[in-house]
């Protein structure tokens, strides 16, 4: 076979794995007739692609179940140690993870079971005390804390943090597309949490967007150092990393050196970053094919198409740092993510042009401000016509809460007329709030209408229409004037 035929039946494997299995048959069919040996070729790795594919898709539960045979999940209210299991919340190739209270310090912890096939090997104890040790060093407010190592009934678990929110996983999977600032700001705050590890010599090898978690208050943290590798010290014997040469991680995030079976360092972590950032920021996966074996392939052996030509708001500095991140040859790429982090920030904000649309959707927070400030007028004059306790309990209620919406919305205008860079922090950090208010000034202003309808029709009806407008334009409005403004509801 020449050159030419082995670069097209490489170019026509490629392509084939973006169809479903059904198609792809009669696809090349039509695509290599002009060459028989091409064809042929091109359908026997098919072949031995669809039998080999699903090994790399498959849980590591499911594909060697015997590895947790004799790992049974503890019931809630089992007790271990000085804590308390509440409920499990995962597992994985590294063992079991709950939620546990903590009765000697009296708060909630991450307990992870580690599985028996890991504990029974006296090596394998040592290696995870010495990552457990590693981890706990680790005091970053961007990494998860480790708090202890115990060691009871002969079992093996860490103790760490519990982290209450939700994983970048979860934000990609909603399809929201991520402001330029947005993503500025986690590509920081993730570079600098995982600066900390590669400081200190400890390599995550593992990093993921289901391991980097937003707590309830917008903060990063970096999960889960069950495969980190420490760097060895200067003299240190090669029994101090662990698993060297073998194949550890999740596929779609492993650095080509890792996938052929090399040893990793900080490189492929930044290898694993630059992945998930990409994915972060445009909702592709840069080496997106249809099976987890076509994603090694293209990691090994494709080109990632430009993060600038999938999310054109992302300032050339941070596309270009994520771009070099994913280089194929760790010389390539940034040394660590001290590196990576000293690029980002030299990167200056993206404050993004004002939309054709924002004149509106200003124009929207003032007009609700003025039915706030109607309905709070129209309850002080039925409480006026009827001073009754609860005519003028619902004043008092309606009054403060379109005080404080007022107040938040006229925050926002600012915010977007001098500071539009946090503007979409601003209503991610209110926009519950904000819904809430403009229920509850709805609410109070339709009660008042009901009220006074009996002796006041006119009057009634007016605050009765003021309260549907207000929840109307909260629930319908809003929604659709800030999704064409910014792309998003929030």
């Amino acid at each position: 076979m020449t050159p030419e035929q082995r670069q097209r039946v490489r170019d026509l494997f490629e392509a084939a794995l973006d169809h479903d299995a059904t198609q792809a048959r009669a696809w090349l069919a039509r695509e290599a007739n002009d060459d028989s040996a091409v064809r042929d070729e091109v359908l026997s790795l098919f072949d031995h692609h669809s039998r080999a594919g699903t090994f790399l898709a498959d849980p590591i539960a499911d594909r060697l179940p015997h590895l947790f045979a004799d790992d049974e999940p503890l019931a809630a209210g089992t007790r271990v140690g000085a804590y308390t299991i509440v409920r499990e919340l995962g597992r994985g190739g590294m063992g079991r993870v709950y939620l546990a209270s903590d009765g000697t310090l009296g708060r909630q912890v991450a307990l992870k079971a580690l599985a028996p096939h890991l504990v029974s090997d006296p090596r394998q104890r040592e290696r995870l005390r010495r990552e457990a040790r590693a981890a706990a060093l680790l005091t970053h407010p961007g990494i998860c804390t480790v708090y202890a190592l115990e060691e009871i009934d002969g079992e093996l678990y860490i103790v760490t943090e519990f982290v209450d929110g939700h994983t970048l996983r979860q934000e990609i999977a909603d399809g929201v597309h991520q402001p330029a600032q947005m993503v500025a700001r986690t590509a920081r705050e993730l570079a600098a949490a995982l600066a900390s590890a590669h400081a200190r010599g400890v390599v995550h090898r593992d990093l993921k967007p289901e391991n980097v978690m937003r707590t309830a208050d917008g903060r990063l943290k970096i999960l889960d150092f069950g495969l980190a590798r420490i760097e060895a010290p200067e003299g240190a014997p090669a029994g101090f990393m662990t698993h060297s040469g073998v194949v550890l991680g999740t596929p779609a995030y492993m650095a080509p050196e890792q996938i052929n079976g090399r040893p990793a360092d900080a490189r492929a972590d930044v290898f694993a970053f630059g992945v998930l950032m990409y994915e972060y920021a445009c909702g592709v996966h840069p080496f997106h094919a249809s099976t987890p074996l076509a994603i090694v392939a293209r990691v090994l052996d494709s080109e990632v198409m430009p993060l600038a030509a999938r999310a054109a708001d992302i300032g050339p500095g941070i596309a270009h740092s994520i771009g070099r991140c994913l280089e194929k040859s760790p010389a390539d790429r940034f040394a660590s993510a001290a590196d990576v982090l000293a690029a980002l920030e030299h990167v200056a904000d993206v404050t993004p042009a004002p939309s054709p649309h924002a004149f509106w959707w200003c124009a929207h927070q003032i007009v609700i401000c003025l039915l706030y400030v109607a309905a709070a007028a129209f309850s002080w004059r039925i409480k006026q016509w009827i001073e009754t306790p609860i005519t003028v309990a619902l004043f008092l209620a309606l009054g403060t809460a379109a005080l404080i919406g007022g107040v938040l919305r006229g925050h926002l205008v600012f915010t977007e007329r001098v500071n539009r860079a946090h503007l979409a922090r601003e209503r991610r950090r209110t926009s519950g709030a904000r819904r809430l208010l403009d229920l509850l000034v709805g609410g109070l202003s339709f009660a008042d209408g009901i009220l006074i309808a009996g002796s006041y029709a006119l009057a009634g009806l007016t605050s009765i229409s003021l309260g549907l407008g207000i929840a109307l334009a909260a629930l319908l409005l809003e929604p659709a004037t800030t999704r064409a403004a910014f792309g998003d509801e929030a």
